[in-house]
């Protein structure tokens, strides 16, 4: 057996296990995120993430995300977040002249490849801790069929509110990964309805789904059931694609904040480029070995 170090960290209480895979290689991530994810007998996280070298010139770093149930995703808000603060305060801060430390805190940012594409993170630093990152989620996809098939739309109005005038109850957005966003009063029907929407015929590789109720001074309350993990504390790219949903649906503007279990991200639909761009907080947990 060989012994593997590993950080726990999350993103507004959506944890998972980040791994150096320039150190600490791991020949099947999918086993090793379903064992050590067991919050009784292993670890306990949302999943696994791997920290390795970028396959291409355009990026810095890259990433590979295996949730609870060993699938891989594309994406994850949260997880990218952590892995900018990671880098940083782990790898670059450290080995940084005073200078280059200095120059850092005006200016850092982390282009981070992803299944779904290039990542850019800027991290928002203050006496070289990142207490912040945003990043560039890039442009909302409302129409890939390898995603979401119209022709079993008609199926989920079952699961639907009534519809208010001239706004759609349900609205899908992929951010990378696939999204389901109900607009309702009873966000914590998530619980019920998650596990069967998220294999509804509709979504062919599967969904992500939240249930969003529409506050005040620009806040949605959100509840996410994501796919492979089941109810998280949050979920960046849902936060986004609650956004994005309720600007599209006029139910706000294109500034919104999130207001998830675990915590609050803000999230910015811009008309100047039409991306998204998370902003949200990074903790560290603990640090532990296991074998493998």
């Amino acid at each position: 057996m060989s012994k593997i170090y590993f950080t726990k960290m999350h993103g507004c209480g959506n944890d998972y296990i980040y791994v150096d895979a320039t150190r600490y290689p791991i020949t099947d991530p999918s086993a090793a995120a379903i064992a050590w994810s067991d919050r009784h007998k292993g670890i306990g996280s949302d999943g696994l993430v791997l920290i390795d070298r970028s396959s291409v010139a355009e990026a810095d770093y890259s990433m590979r995300i295996f949730n609870a149930d060993g699938s891989e995703a594309m994406m994850c808000g949260n997880a990218s977040r952590c892995i900018g603060k990671y880098l940083f305060e782990r790898i670059i801060a450290p080995t940084a002249s005073q200078h280059e430390a200095e120059r850092g805190h005006q200016e850092a940012h982390i282009r981070l490849l992803t299944l779904s594409g290039i990542k850019t993170l800027y991290l928002h630093i203050e006496n070289n801790i990142v207490e912040s990152v945003s990043v560039d989620m890039g442009k909302p996809v409302f129409d890939d069929e390898r995603l979401f098939n119209p022709s079993h739309a008609k199926s989920l109005s079952a699961f639907l509110p009534g519809k208010e005038p001239g706004k759609e109850p349900a609205l899908f957005v992929s951010m990378g990964n696939p999204h389901y966003v109900i607009f309702t009063e009873d966000v914590d029907r998530i619980e019920e309805l998650g596990p069967t929407l998220e294999h509804h015929p509709a979504f062919p590789q599967r969904c992500n789904i939240e249930m969003a109720k529409v506050l005040t001074d620009g806040c949605i309350r959100t509840r996410v059931w994501e796919r492979g993990s089941g109810i998280t504390q949050a979920c960046g790219t849902g936060a986004c694609a609650t956004a994005v949903a309720a600007a599209l649906t006029g139910r706000a503007d294109r500034t919104s904040h999130i207001v998830m279990d675990g915590g609050t991200l803000t999230i910015e639909w811009r008309e100047t480029d039409q991306h998204v761009y998370m902003t949200g907080p990074a903790e560290f947990a603990f640090y532990g070995t296991i074998e493998l």
